[in-house]
C-alpha cells in the first residue's frame, strides 16, 4: 500500500493510504479518545463523537474513527475546539449513564471512565430525563444492563461478525433506543449461544458475566469439600489480570493462588481433556468402522452445542456424545474420586475455572448430572478468578510456582493442554486415533495442518493408507459453512472440530479484556496478535510435557483399569456421555 504525507500536531509523518485518522494517529504515537471504534473497522460507526478532531479540508470537526487521511492533511487533536467537543460528548454520555461505578464489575476496565478522565468530563454537568433501564439477568451466563449502555454498537457488530447471528440490535427509536435481542427479549428467550463475545468487546458494564463468586463463599460456610479445576486456556491469560504481558503462562502461580484460596483439591481439567480424547477417539473409530453417523463433530464447546441445538436440530446425531472435559471431570470427582476418598458426593462442591461464559449455562443442563447431582456446581471465568485472588489480598506476581495436586486425577498430557486453542482438540484426537488404529505412535507429534487461526482449516491424514479428511472451524459463521455442507449431504469429512469462540478458548468470552487503552506496554497491534500469544503459551507447555498423548497418561489408564473398564464402556457412557435436544429459537 502506498504511503502518504500528513501532519499531526504540526509534526510530519508518513502513513499508509486508506487509514482512518484514528488509526493513523495511533500508529504515530497519539491516543485520540474513542469508544465506538473497534479493531480495523469491526465497529466504526462514529456514533459516540468522542474522537472528534480538526482536519484540513473538512468543514468542521470530524469523527476520526471514520474519516480517512489524505495527502497533505493536517490534523489537530489538541485545539480548544476539539478538546471541548470531546469533553461535551463524554459528558452527554455520562448524563444518561448509571454511575454506580463502585458496584460495577468493570470498574478498572471501563473505557467510558477512561475517556472521561482524559477528556476532563464531569459526570454531573447535564441533568435531565434518562432512558428507561432494562436489566436482563435470566440466563446463568450474561447480565445485560441498558442503564450502562452507551449505544456504541460493538456488541452488535461482534455477534454478527463472529457468528453471523445478529442476536443483538438497536431496539426502539430516539431517546428510548436500547441494544437488545429482538423485541427487547431476554437472552434466555432468544437463540443467543451465551458465548460472551459481546461481553469481551463492551466498553462499559452494560454486558457482564453473571458472577458466581458468592457461591464459593456459601459452599465454604456450609462445610463442603471444595474441588477446583482449571481449563487449559486460563493459564495462558490469567497473568494479564495482574499486569503481565499478554500470553504469559502462569500455571504455577495460578495453582499457588488457588491453594491459598482454601480449595481442598486443585486439579487441572487437562486430565479430563485426556479422558475426553479416549472416549471421543474411540467413538469416532467405532462410527468409522461400523457405519455410524459421519462426520462426527466435537462437543467440547457449549457455545457451539447451543448453536447446533438452535439452528441444526436435525443434525444433532453428528455431535459426539461426549460431555465436555470439565463436566467429565466433575462426574469423575463425584463418583470415582468420592469412592476412593470415602467422601459423600453430596458434600462435594466442584468449581470450574473456565475461559467461557457459556460454561455457566452448560453446568445447568439437567442431563449433565450423576445420581441427581450436577457434575459441576459453580463456574468462574478467568476474570472472576482474578477478582477472587485480588479480593483475598494475594500478591499474585510474588507467588512461587506450585504443582497441581497429583493424587488420582493429577496427571495430564500435552494433548490435554492444547485443547485451549482452535485445532487443539483435533490434534489431540489424531495423536490418539492414530495409535488406536495402528498400535504405534505417529511419527510426528505435531499436526501442523490443523494449527493456525484461519476460520476453517482442513487436512487429510494418512493412517496406513487410509485417508481421513478432517476440518476445524471456530466462530459460528465458519461452523455454518460446514454444517450446511453436512445438511446438503456434500461433506467430505470424517471428523470436525468446532469451537464457539473465534480462535478457540484462548479468546473465550470469559478471558481478560484486550483493551489497548489499558495496555500501554503491549504492541500496537495487540488486538490482532493476542490469540497467537496466548496459543503460544499452550503450545510451549505441550512441548515441555514428558507425556504428549492422552493414551499415555498413566492415571487415565488406572481410571479405566479400576473403574471404567474401557473407553465407551457401559459405565463410561453413564458417567461421561450425554444427549442433545433441538431448542426453540424464540420462547
Amino acid at each position: 500500500m502506498s504511503l502518504i504525507n500528513i501532519k499531526i500536531e504540526g509534526y510530519p509523518y508518513q502513513v499508509e493510504e486508506g487509514l482512518t485518522i484514528l488509526e493513523a494517529a495511533r500508529r504515530c504515537g497519539y491516543e485520540i479518545p474513542s469508544l465506538c471504534a473497534y479493531n480495523h473497522g469491526e465497529c466504526n460507526n462514529g456514533s459516540c463523537r468522542v474522537c472528534l478532531v480538526e482536519a484540513t479540508g473538512a468543514r468542521g470537526l470530524v469523527a476520526s474513527c471514520v474519516y480517512p487521511v489524505s495527502e497533505g492533511m493536517e490534523i489537530t487533536i489538541s485545539s480548544p475546539k476539539a478538546v471541548e467537543a470531546r469533553r461535551t460528548s463524554v459528558e452527554l454520555l455520562l448524563s444518561n449513564h448509571s454511575m454506580k461505578c463502585q458496584q460495577c464489575s468493570k470498574n478498572g476496565s471501563c473505557e467510558l471512565l477512561h475517556v472521561a478522565k482524559i477528556t476532563g468530563a464531569r459526570e454531573d454537568k447535564y441533568q435531565g430525563e434518562r432512558t428507561p433501564v432494562t436489566v436482563d439477568e435470566l440466563t446463568p451466563s450474561i447480565v445485560r444492563d441498558t442503564g450502562k449502555c452507551i449505544l456504541c454498537g460493538r456488541c452488535v457488530a461482534r455477534c454478527k461478525n463472529a457468528h453471523g447471528l445478529g442476536i443483538l440490535g438497536f431496539e426502539n427509536r430516539g431517546f428510548s433506543t436500547i441494544v437488545a435481542p429482538a423485541e427487547n427479549r431476554s437472552f434466555a428467550n432468544s437463540p443467543c449461544i451465551l458465548c460472551g463475545q459481546c461481553v469481551s468487546v463492551c466498553p462499559t458494564g452494560a454486558l457482564m458475566e453473571k458472577s458466581e463468586i458468592s457461591r464459593i463463599d456459601e459452599a465454604k460456610k456450609a462445610g463442603k469439600y471444595i474441588v477446583v479445576q482449571t481449563a487449559p486456556a486460563v493459564r495462558a491469560a490469567l497473568g494479564e489480570e495482574f499486569g503481565m504481558k499478554v500470553g504469559t503462562p502462569v500455571t504455577g502461580k495460578m495453582v499457588a493462588a488457588l491453594k491459598r484460596l482454601g480449595f481442598d483439591r486443585v486439579y487441572d481439567t487437562d486430565f479430563s481433556a485426556d479422558l475426553t480424547i479416549m472416549e471421543e477417539a474411540t467413538e469416532l473409530l467405532d462410527r468409522m468402522q461400523n457405519g455410524g453417523v459421519l462426520p462426527m463433530i466435537t462437543s467440547c464447546s457449549p457455545g457451539w452445542v447451543n448453536y447446533a441445538e438452535y439452528n441444526y436440530p436435525d443434525q444433532l446425531d453428528h455431535l459426539s456424545s461426549c460431555k465436555s472435559p470439565h463436566e467429565m471431570m466433575g462426574a469423575i470427582i463425584k463418583s470415582y474420586f468420592a469412592e476412593k476418598k470415602g467422601l459423600d458426593p453430596k458434600n462435594i462442591f466442584v468449581v470450574s475455572i473456565m475461559p467461557c461464559t457459556a460454561k455457566k449455562f452448560e453446568k445447568e443442563r439437567p442431563l449433565l448430572a450423576v445420581n441427581g447431582l450436577p457434575d459441576v456446581d459453580c463456574v468462574l471465568t478467568t476474570r472472576e478468578l482474578g477478582d477472587l485472588i485480588k479480593r483475598s489480598g494475594i500478591n499474585f506476581n510474588a507467588l512461587p510456582d506450585e504443582e497441581f495436586d497429583s493424587d488420582l486425577l493429577g496427571d495430564y498430557s500435552g494433548a490435554g493442554v492444547i485443547f485451549g486453542v482452535t485445532g487443539g482438540v483435533m490434534e489431540a484426537a489424531l495423536r490418539t486415533a492414530y495409535f488406536v488404529l495402528t498400535g504405534k505412535e505417529h511419527e510426528f507429534i505435531k499436526f501442523e495442518q490443523v494449527r493456525g487461526f484461519d476460520g476453517i482449516k482442513e487436512a487429510t491424514i494418512d493412517i496406513e493408507g487410509k485417508q481421513i479428511s478432517v476440518a476445524v472451524a471456530s466462530g459460528m459463521k465458519n461452523a455454518k459453512v460446514l454444517m450446511d455442507e453436512i445438511r446438503a449431504g456434500t461433506s467430505k469429512y470424517s471428523f470436525i472440530e468446532i469451537m464457539g469462540c473465534p480462535g478457540g478458548c484462548v479468546a473465550g468470552g470469559g478471558q481478560p479484556y484486550i483493551k489497548p487503552c489499558f495496555l500501554p506496554n503491549e504492541d500496537i497491534d495487540i488486538l490482532d496478535t493476542f490469540k497467537e500469544k496466548r496459543a503460544a503459551a499452550l503450545y510451549s507447555e505441550d512441548e515441555r510435557q514428558t507425556v504428549r498423548q492422552s493414551h499415555n497418561n498413566e492415571q487415565i489408564k488406572q481410571l479405566y483399569t479400576e473403574y471404567l473398564e474401557k473407553p465407551n464402556s457401559h459405565k463410561a457412557h453413564e458417567l461421561l456421555h450425554t444427549t442433545y435436544e433441538g431448542r426453540k429459537r424464540f420462547n
